[in-house]
């Protein structure tokens, strides 16, 4: 009788031993950050001033998951701005609330008030990266975001003897935010920035800047991965090690072909991963970061550095600086963007949509439109076929998930409304363009080619487009006008690199494509902040599907309030 009173308890017993295993197993698949937004004194180039930060840190802290994690981050504003944390390249499938960008897929934390991005990474592995979508918060506000492959897959390359994350970025002494509306007010750019910095640093090239230099220290004949990171508003950058090739294994979080270079081009928004093989003399070098611009434009063009520095060298040894591209080498642009190719192995295959459903055309231009507040009387603005952006004053997301009507209109053209020679002579008439909040349908499940061609509406410049909620691939680019007729015959549909953000070439055109299996609203814009609050952006409306998990999922309970 004992015995059978007691039977029960033994598969209780396991069941509970099983459950709580698999509660530790669960539990360990949630990563869980807290980001308090705080103000912070921080000093630079011999100037300090107050910064708005996370946890206090410069750049801001990583997030660490894996492949198949869930990802928690309580975002705490305390500061004077409006805040949101954009997850950079992460395609948040379904679940556009925890994308970021404000007054599209939810409106800005407000001072003291907190919301948790919830969030599933699915499907991808590699270096992608935060920062503020709001104004231009992100001059400082930003962070690496690290996915390491799932438990027991290695990487398709040598595994390294360590990592190291390099964010690019720039540095103002005057307070950004309060350039920008100076800027605004005399429809002018603001003045460019006065340093770029590695990992927060601007190095020794410098006045003030001997302590203000990152350095990572190697040993003889081992390999070391980098991570490095375009966080720059306004710049894509040369990045080299002085005596050091470069071997590149992956960009946006998808690996390539490997491929060995003296340096590499990184656009704003881009993310890059090399290996560095310590194998010179043991020494002292220079890493080095200066722009590209390779048209008639102002830019910010001093060197950032930071020291790769052999183990036991002392640091009275001076480095040495490497050979950088010239800063308007389009040839090295355009050849060392045509060497990226996606691994398109077995195990991570390039999946590029063989069938077109829908083949979009978009140009992008700069203009002039009319000002009575400011100056001259203009303003220099930004558009996509012809339309300058409008931002609306709730959350795209949320007008189209509540049926909210007079928030956005979707006749967003699929073409310009008329064709011109697009990179002849420079155009300086008639510059005037179109205001709305105008975004473009798209069915679920759809095949999207789109076209990006820059225009010389005032100047040709290279334009890195981001597309939120998407990886694409880059099919063709070219110099020039984009020919429908002959272009096409030369894309490369095997092997193309997969990418979430692309250069568009100066005077020239990019065509991606991709399928468009992400219900909800997708920001598309240009990373260089400034063309970007000029108007340079828009967004897709992509449909729900038919099936149970395919239509967007309902906000959480904590999403800021309009």
């Amino acid at each position: 009788m004992e015995n059978r009173q007691n039977f029960p308890f033994v598969p209780f017993f396991y069941f509970f031993c099983l459950l709580g295993f698999v509660f530790i197993q669960a539990e360990a698949a949630v990563k869980k950050y807290q980001f308090d937004i705080q103000v912070r004194n921080v000093s630079r180039l011999c100037h300090a001033k107050p910064i708005v930060t996370v946890n206090g840190m410069f750049p801001g802290p990583t997030i660490y998951v894996r492949e198949g994690d869930r990802a928690l981050v309580n975002v705490t504003n305390s500061a004077r701005y409006n805040m949101s944390i954009h997850w950079h390249g992460l395609k948040q499938y379904r679940n556009g609330w925890a994308d970021g960008p404000a007054y599209i897929t939810q409106c800005p934390i407000k001072t003291g008030n907190s919301y948790v991005y919830d969030f599933n990474v699915t499907g991808q592995r590699g270096t992608l990266w935060w920062h503020a979508h709001i104004f231009w918060l992100r001059a400082t506000v930003y962070g690496a975001i690290v996915i390491m492959p799932k438990q027991g897959t290695p990487f398709p390359f040598p595994q390294p003897e360590r990592e190291e994350n390099i964010l690019l970025g720039e540095w103002w002494n005057k307070d950004v935010e309060a350039l920008v509306k100076q800027g605004n007010k005399l429809g002018l750019p603001p003045s460019i920035s006065d340093a770029h910095t590695i990992n927060g640093k601007p190095g020794p090239l410098f006045p003030c800047s001997d302590k203000h230099t990152f350095a990572m220290e190697v040993e003889q004949r081992k390999t070391y991965l980098l991570r490095i990171i375009n966080a720059a508003l306004n710049d894509e950058l040369f990045f080299a090690i002085a005596g050091h090739n470069l071997t590149v294994v992956e960009v946006d979080a998808v690996y390539t072909k490997p491929f060995t270079t003296q340096a590499i081009l990184i656009a704003p928004g881009q993310t890059t991963n090399v290996l560095v093989q310590a194998s010179q003399v043991p020494s002292r070098y220079f890493m080095a970061a200066r722009p590209f611009m390779d048209a008639p434009l102002s830019i910010d063009n001093k060197t950032a550095t930071a020291i790769l520095q052999y183990k036991g060298i002392p640091n009275t040894v001076l480095p040495i600086l490497p050979q950088l591209p010239a800063p308007n080498d389009t040839n090295f642009a355009l050849s060392y963007n045509a060497k990226l190719r996606s691994l398109n192995s077995p195990q991570f295959p390039a999946n590029v949509p063989l069938k077109v459903d829908r083949h979009l055309f978009y140009t992008i231009g700069l203009g002039i439109n009319p000002c009575p507040t400011c100056p001259n009387g203009t303003q220099l603005i930004a558009a996509l076929n012809n339309i300058t952006f409008v931002m609306p004053q709730i959350g795209l997301l949320q007008a189209h998930y509540f049926n909210i009507k007079g928030v956005f209109r979707i006749d967003f053209p699929d073409r310009p409304p008329t064709p011109f020679n697009y990179t002849g002579a420079p155009l300086t008439a008639n510059l005037g363009t179109k205001l709305g909040t105008r975004l473009s349908k798209v069915a679920f499940n759809s095949t999207v080619e789109l076209v990006l061609q820059d225009t010389n509406l005032l100047s040709v410049e290279s334009h890195p487009i981001h597309l939120h909620g998407y990886n694409f691939f880059i099919v063709g680019t070219g110099v020039g006008n984009f020919d429908p007729s002959k272009d096409p015959a030369k894309f490369n549909l095997v092997d193309p690199p997969e990418r979430n953000t692309v250069g568009v070439p100066t005077g020239g055109w990019t065509a991606i494509r991709f399928s468009a299996d992400n219900p909800g609203v997708w920001f598309m814009h240009c990373h260089l902040e400034l063309h970007t609050s000029w108007g340079l952006k828009t967004a897709f409306v992509v449909e729900n599907g038919k099936g149970p998990d395919q239509s967007v999922l309902p906000p959480p309970k904590d999403l800021p309030p309009c």
